[in-house]
Protein backbone atom coordinates (compact mmCIF):
# COMPACT_ATOMS: atom_id res chain seq x y z
CA UNK A 1 0.00 0.00 0.00
CA UNK A 2 1.18 3.67 -0.76
CA UNK A 3 -0.07 7.34 -0.74
CA UNK A 4 -1.12 8.62 -3.88
CA UNK A 5 2.40 10.09 -4.76
CA UNK A 6 3.92 6.63 -4.75
CA UNK A 7 1.01 5.59 -7.79
CA UNK A 8 2.05 6.04 -11.41
CA UNK A 9 -0.56 7.76 -13.92
CA UNK A 10 -4.08 8.13 -13.17
CA UNK A 11 -3.54 11.95 -12.62
CA UNK A 12 -7.38 12.95 -13.01
CA UNK A 13 -8.45 10.33 -10.46
CA UNK A 14 -5.78 11.54 -8.06
CA UNK A 15 -6.63 15.36 -8.41
CA UNK A 16 -10.64 13.91 -7.92
CA UNK A 17 -9.84 13.26 -4.72
CA UNK A 18 -7.33 15.30 -3.13
CA UNK A 19 -9.70 18.29 -4.12
CA UNK A 20 -12.60 16.71 -2.09
CA UNK A 21 -10.45 16.19 0.46
CA UNK A 22 -8.96 19.84 0.45
CA UNK A 23 -12.66 21.08 0.09
CA UNK A 24 -13.75 19.21 2.53
CA UNK A 25 -16.33 17.75 0.08
CA UNK A 26 -16.23 13.85 0.18
CA UNK A 27 -18.86 11.24 -1.05
CA UNK A 28 -20.23 8.88 0.44
CA UNK A 29 -19.93 6.20 -2.60
CA UNK A 30 -17.39 6.02 -5.62
CA UNK A 31 -17.09 3.68 -8.40
CA UNK A 32 -13.72 2.99 -9.62
CA UNK A 33 -13.83 1.27 -13.01
CA UNK A 34 -11.43 0.09 -15.36
CA UNK A 35 -9.38 -3.09 -16.62
CA UNK A 36 -7.96 -5.74 -13.79
CA UNK A 37 -4.12 -4.68 -13.19
CA UNK A 38 -5.16 -0.97 -13.09
CA UNK A 39 -5.00 0.28 -10.03
CA UNK A 40 -8.36 0.51 -8.50
CA UNK A 41 -7.57 -0.82 -5.01
CA UNK A 42 -4.26 1.65 -5.16
CA UNK A 43 -5.97 4.00 -5.63
CA UNK A 44 -9.23 3.42 -3.19
CA UNK A 45 -6.07 2.56 -0.36
CA UNK A 46 -4.18 5.71 -1.19
CA UNK A 47 -7.47 7.67 -0.91
CA UNK A 48 -8.24 5.59 2.82
CA UNK A 49 -5.04 6.20 3.59
CA UNK A 50 -5.07 10.09 3.40
CA UNK A 51 -8.45 10.28 5.07
CA UNK A 52 -7.59 8.61 7.95
CA UNK A 53 -4.27 10.19 8.37
CA UNK A 54 -4.47 12.33 11.51
CA UNK A 55 -2.42 14.91 9.53
CA UNK A 56 -5.29 16.18 8.14
CA UNK A 57 -3.44 16.86 4.74
CA UNK A 58 -4.03 15.84 1.18
CA UNK A 59 -0.91 14.24 1.40
CA UNK A 60 -0.68 11.11 4.56
CA UNK A 61 2.26 11.27 6.44
CA UNK A 62 2.80 7.94 7.10
CA UNK A 63 4.36 8.45 10.50
CA UNK A 64 1.08 8.83 12.72
CA UNK A 65 -0.60 5.96 14.06
CA UNK A 66 -3.44 5.96 12.10
CA UNK A 67 -0.52 5.73 8.98
CA UNK A 68 0.69 2.80 10.53
CA UNK A 69 -2.43 1.07 11.28
CA UNK A 70 -3.69 1.10 7.34
CA UNK A 71 0.06 0.48 6.45
CA UNK A 72 -0.13 -2.94 8.12
CA UNK A 73 -3.29 -3.74 7.31
CA UNK A 74 -4.89 -3.41 10.89
CA UNK A 75 -7.08 0.19 10.99
CA UNK A 76 -10.40 -0.71 12.80
CA UNK A 77 -12.06 1.76 10.35
CA UNK A 78 -10.90 0.40 6.81
CA UNK A 79 -12.59 -2.65 6.34
CA UNK A 80 -12.26 -5.00 3.39
CA UNK A 81 -15.52 -6.96 2.09
CA UNK A 82 -14.84 -10.10 1.05
CA UNK A 83 -16.67 -12.88 0.09
CA UNK A 84 -16.57 -16.86 0.04
CA UNK A 85 -18.03 -17.55 -3.58
CA UNK A 86 -15.32 -17.02 -5.84
CA UNK A 87 -18.21 -16.01 -8.61
CA UNK A 88 -20.69 -14.02 -6.63
CA UNK A 89 -21.07 -11.45 -3.73
CA UNK A 90 -24.30 -12.41 -2.09
CA UNK A 91 -26.59 -10.40 0.00
CA UNK A 92 -25.73 -12.08 3.22
CA UNK A 93 -21.99 -10.76 2.30
CA UNK A 94 -22.86 -7.08 2.43
CA UNK A 95 -25.91 -7.43 4.65
CA UNK A 96 -23.66 -8.93 7.37
CA UNK A 97 -20.45 -6.99 6.63
CA UNK A 98 -22.01 -4.13 5.60
CA UNK A 99 -25.46 -3.20 6.99
CA UNK A 100 -25.16 -5.03 10.16
CA UNK A 101 -22.45 -3.39 11.00
CA UNK A 102 -22.16 0.31 9.47
CA UNK A 103 -24.15 2.20 12.56
CA UNK A 104 -21.27 1.34 14.42
CA UNK A 105 -19.53 4.69 15.04
CA UNK A 106 -15.58 4.98 13.65
CA UNK A 107 -13.14 3.38 16.41
CA UNK A 108 -10.41 6.24 16.36
CA UNK A 109 -11.10 8.09 13.35
CA UNK A 110 -13.29 10.80 11.36
CA UNK A 111 -14.66 8.31 8.66
CA UNK A 112 -15.17 4.53 8.47
CA UNK A 113 -14.50 3.70 4.72
CA UNK A 114 -15.56 0.14 3.06
CA UNK A 115 -13.68 -1.16 0.26
CA UNK A 116 -15.16 -3.65 -1.97
CA UNK A 117 -13.28 -5.21 -4.60
CA UNK A 118 -14.73 -7.48 -7.40
CA UNK A 119 -18.26 -5.32 -6.97
CA UNK A 120 -19.19 -6.36 -10.37
CA UNK A 121 -19.92 -9.53 -8.51
CA UNK A 122 -22.43 -8.66 -6.61
CA UNK A 123 -25.82 -9.95 -7.08
CA UNK A 124 -29.22 -8.06 -8.11
CA UNK A 125 -29.94 -8.75 -4.18
CA UNK A 126 -27.02 -8.00 -2.66
CA UNK A 127 -26.79 -4.61 -4.42
CA UNK A 128 -30.35 -3.87 -3.78
CA UNK A 129 -29.22 -4.24 0.02
CA UNK A 130 -26.45 -2.40 -0.41
CA UNK A 131 -28.83 0.52 -2.39
CA UNK A 132 -30.39 0.94 1.49
CA UNK A 133 -26.99 2.08 2.93
CA UNK A 134 -26.17 4.01 -0.06
CA UNK A 135 -29.34 6.14 -0.03
CA UNK A 136 -29.07 7.26 3.62
CA UNK A 137 -25.41 6.10 5.07
CA UNK A 138 -24.43 7.69 8.28
CA UNK A 139 -22.11 10.94 8.08
CA UNK A 140 -18.94 9.26 8.79
CA UNK A 141 -19.55 5.97 5.91
CA UNK A 142 -17.59 6.09 2.70
CA UNK A 143 -18.01 3.09 0.36
CA UNK A 144 -15.86 2.55 -2.36
CA UNK A 145 -16.68 -0.18 -5.12
CA UNK A 146 -13.89 -1.66 -7.22
CA UNK A 147 -15.26 -2.68 -10.84
CA UNK A 148 -13.88 -4.26 -14.01
CA UNK A 149 -17.62 -3.83 -15.09
CA UNK A 150 -19.71 -0.76 -13.95
CA UNK A 151 -22.59 -2.15 -16.48
CA UNK A 152 -23.56 -4.85 -14.01
CA UNK A 153 -24.60 -2.09 -11.51
CA UNK A 154 -28.17 -1.58 -11.12
CA UNK A 155 -29.13 2.08 -12.40
CA UNK A 156 -29.68 3.25 -8.77
CA UNK A 157 -26.58 2.58 -7.51
CA UNK A 158 -24.79 4.19 -10.41
CA UNK A 159 -26.92 7.10 -9.86
CA UNK A 160 -25.92 7.27 -5.72
CA UNK A 161 -21.79 6.82 -6.63
CA UNK A 162 -19.15 9.42 -7.86
CA UNK A 163 -18.00 7.48 -10.51
CA UNK A 164 -14.04 7.38 -11.91
CA UNK A 165 -13.01 5.91 -14.82
CA UNK A 166 -8.92 4.50 -15.08
CA UNK A 167 -7.66 5.13 -18.08
CA UNK A 168 -4.68 3.66 -19.63
CA UNK A 169 -1.27 5.28 -18.95
CA UNK A 170 1.35 6.18 -21.63
CA UNK A 171 4.24 3.48 -22.77
CA UNK A 172 6.23 6.34 -21.39
CA UNK A 173 5.02 5.80 -17.65
CA UNK A 174 4.86 2.29 -17.55
CA UNK A 175 8.54 2.43 -18.98
CA UNK A 176 10.21 4.32 -16.55
CA UNK A 177 8.00 2.20 -13.30
CA UNK A 178 9.75 -0.81 -14.38
CA UNK A 179 13.00 0.42 -15.32
CA UNK A 180 13.16 2.66 -12.04
CA UNK A 181 10.87 0.07 -9.58
CA UNK A 182 11.87 -3.43 -10.90
CA UNK A 183 15.15 -2.48 -12.64
CA UNK A 184 13.94 -3.88 -15.83
CA UNK A 185 16.55 -3.46 -18.80
CA UNK A 186 15.36 -0.05 -21.14
CA UNK A 187 15.37 -2.47 -24.11
CA UNK A 188 12.76 -5.04 -22.46
CA UNK A 189 10.96 -2.19 -20.61
CA UNK A 190 9.87 -0.73 -23.75
CA UNK A 191 8.64 -4.36 -25.20
CA UNK A 192 7.10 -5.13 -21.73
CA UNK A 193 5.21 -1.55 -21.96
CA UNK A 194 4.02 -1.55 -25.78
CA UNK A 195 2.57 -5.54 -24.78
CA UNK A 196 0.75 -4.17 -21.52
CA UNK A 197 -1.18 -1.81 -23.84
CA UNK A 198 -1.48 0.95 -21.06
CA UNK A 199 -1.86 -1.63 -18.18
CA UNK A 200 0.52 -1.43 -15.35
CA UNK A 201 -0.40 -4.10 -13.83
CA UNK A 202 0.07 -6.48 -16.65
CA UNK A 203 3.18 -4.56 -17.34
CA UNK A 204 4.93 -5.96 -14.23
CA UNK A 205 3.28 -9.24 -14.61
CA UNK A 206 4.81 -9.75 -17.86
CA UNK A 207 8.27 -8.61 -16.73
CA UNK A 208 8.12 -11.23 -14.05
CA UNK A 209 6.97 -14.00 -16.38
CA UNK A 210 8.99 -16.76 -17.31
CA UNK A 211 6.03 -17.82 -19.86
CA UNK A 212 6.21 -14.71 -21.32
CA UNK A 213 10.06 -14.97 -21.74
CA UNK A 214 9.62 -18.44 -23.15
CA UNK A 215 7.34 -17.10 -26.00
CA UNK A 216 9.28 -14.06 -26.42
CA UNK A 217 12.52 -16.58 -27.07
CA UNK A 218 10.40 -18.87 -29.65
CA UNK A 219 8.83 -16.32 -31.60
CA UNK A 220 11.50 -14.06 -32.68
CA UNK A 221 13.02 -17.19 -33.97
CA UNK A 222 10.39 -17.40 -36.03
CA UNK A 223 9.96 -13.91 -36.63
CA UNK A 224 13.16 -13.33 -37.92
CA UNK A 225 13.49 -16.51 -39.90
CA UNK A 226 10.01 -16.99 -41.42
CA UNK A 227 10.85 -16.52 -44.49
CA UNK A 228 13.86 -18.87 -44.69
CA UNK A 229 11.41 -21.72 -42.93
CA UNK A 230 8.99 -24.13 -44.89
CA UNK A 231 5.53 -25.81 -44.67
CA UNK A 232 6.85 -28.45 -42.41
CA UNK A 233 8.92 -25.65 -40.51
CA UNK A 234 6.07 -24.00 -39.81
CA UNK A 235 3.53 -26.71 -39.21
CA UNK A 236 6.50 -27.85 -36.55
CA UNK A 237 6.10 -24.65 -34.96
CA UNK A 238 2.56 -24.60 -34.95
CA UNK A 239 2.25 -27.64 -33.14
CA UNK A 240 5.18 -26.86 -30.50
CA UNK A 241 2.65 -23.73 -29.54
CA UNK A 242 -0.07 -25.78 -28.98
CA UNK A 243 2.50 -28.38 -26.57
CA UNK A 244 3.96 -25.83 -24.71
CA UNK A 245 0.24 -24.28 -24.35
CA UNK A 246 1.50 -20.82 -25.40
CA UNK A 247 -1.39 -18.07 -24.97
CA UNK A 248 -2.37 -17.60 -29.03
CA UNK A 249 -3.90 -14.23 -28.57
CA UNK A 250 -0.61 -13.10 -26.61
CA UNK A 251 1.06 -14.46 -29.05
CA UNK A 252 -0.89 -12.83 -32.12
CA UNK A 253 -0.35 -9.21 -30.11
CA UNK A 254 3.25 -9.92 -30.15
CA UNK A 255 3.49 -10.49 -33.63
CA UNK A 256 1.40 -7.67 -34.18
CA UNK A 257 3.58 -5.35 -32.45
CA UNK A 258 6.97 -6.76 -34.49
CA UNK A 259 5.83 -5.95 -37.36
CA UNK A 260 4.47 -2.82 -36.26
CA UNK A 261 7.84 -1.75 -35.33
CA UNK A 262 9.39 -2.91 -39.04
CA UNK A 263 6.98 -1.06 -40.57
CA UNK A 264 7.21 2.23 -38.34
CA UNK A 265 10.94 1.99 -38.83
CA UNK A 266 10.26 1.30 -42.95
CA UNK A 267 8.80 4.61 -43.00
CA UNK A 268 11.11 6.70 -40.51
CA UNK A 269 14.63 4.99 -40.38
CA UNK A 270 14.77 6.08 -36.64
CA UNK A 271 15.91 3.40 -34.65
CA UNK A 272 15.37 5.25 -31.61
CA UNK A 273 11.20 4.57 -32.09
CA UNK A 274 12.09 1.06 -32.27
CA UNK A 275 10.08 -1.33 -29.66
CA UNK A 276 12.46 -4.33 -30.74
CA UNK A 277 15.67 -2.08 -30.43
CA UNK A 278 17.63 -5.44 -29.51
CA UNK A 279 16.77 -6.59 -33.12
CA UNK A 280 17.56 -3.89 -35.50
CA UNK A 281 19.38 -5.90 -37.90
CA UNK A 282 16.53 -8.39 -38.06
CA UNK A 283 13.61 -4.97 -38.28
CA UNK A 284 16.33 -3.81 -40.61
CA UNK A 285 16.39 -6.47 -42.97
CA UNK A 286 12.65 -6.91 -42.56
CA UNK A 287 11.92 -3.54 -43.75
CA UNK A 288 13.84 -3.51 -46.67
CA UNK A 289 12.63 -7.07 -47.75
CA UNK A 290 8.80 -6.01 -47.31
CA UNK A 291 6.82 -3.94 -49.16
CA UNK A 292 4.36 -1.43 -47.58
CA UNK A 293 1.33 -3.45 -49.22
CA UNK A 294 3.04 -6.65 -47.54
CA UNK A 295 3.02 -4.91 -44.32
CA UNK A 296 -0.58 -4.68 -44.88
CA UNK A 297 -1.33 -8.40 -45.63
CA UNK A 298 0.71 -9.01 -42.92
CA UNK A 299 -1.07 -7.42 -40.32
CA UNK A 300 -4.73 -7.76 -41.67
CA UNK A 301 -3.25 -11.74 -41.80
CA UNK A 302 -2.78 -11.17 -37.66
CA UNK A 303 -6.15 -10.01 -37.30
CA UNK A 304 -7.95 -12.26 -39.80
CA UNK A 305 -6.30 -15.37 -37.20
CA UNK A 306 -7.44 -13.82 -34.08
CA UNK A 307 -11.22 -13.21 -35.38
CA UNK A 308 -10.30 -16.93 -36.37
CA UNK A 309 -9.74 -18.28 -32.90
CA UNK A 310 -11.96 -16.47 -31.05
CA UNK A 311 -14.35 -17.77 -33.44
CA UNK A 312 -12.83 -21.57 -32.67
CA UNK A 313 -11.94 -22.09 -35.99
CA UNK A 314 -9.79 -25.03 -35.78
CA UNK A 315 -6.15 -23.08 -34.81
CA UNK A 316 -3.48 -25.22 -36.72
CA UNK A 317 -5.66 -23.69 -39.91
CA UNK A 318 -5.63 -20.04 -38.43
CA UNK A 319 -2.18 -20.17 -37.84
CA UNK A 320 -0.83 -21.70 -40.85
CA UNK A 321 -2.80 -19.64 -43.04
CA UNK A 322 -1.28 -16.45 -41.37
CA UNK A 323 2.50 -18.25 -41.21
CA UNK A 324 2.09 -18.45 -45.23
CA UNK A 325 1.29 -14.69 -45.63
CA UNK A 326 3.56 -13.73 -43.49
CA UNK A 327 6.83 -15.88 -45.21
CA UNK A 328 4.81 -14.94 -49.01
CA UNK A 329 5.12 -11.18 -48.05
Amino acid sequence: MSGFQDIPGQEHIKDHFQKAISNKKISHAYILSGESGMGHKLLAEAFALTLLCESGRTVPCLTCHSCKQVLSGNHPDLIYVIHEKPASIGVDDIRKQINDTIMIRPYSSQYKIYIVDEAEKMTIQAQNALLKTIEEPPSYVIIILLTTNQNTFLPTILSRCIQLKLKPLKDSIIRDYLINKLSVPETKADIYAAFARGNMGRAVKIAQSEEFKHMYEELIHVLRNIRDMDISMLLGFIKKMKEDNLDLIECLDFMQIWYRDALMFKVTKDANLLIFKDEYSAINEMSQKTGYDGFENILEAIDKAKVRLEANVNMELAMELMFLVMKEN
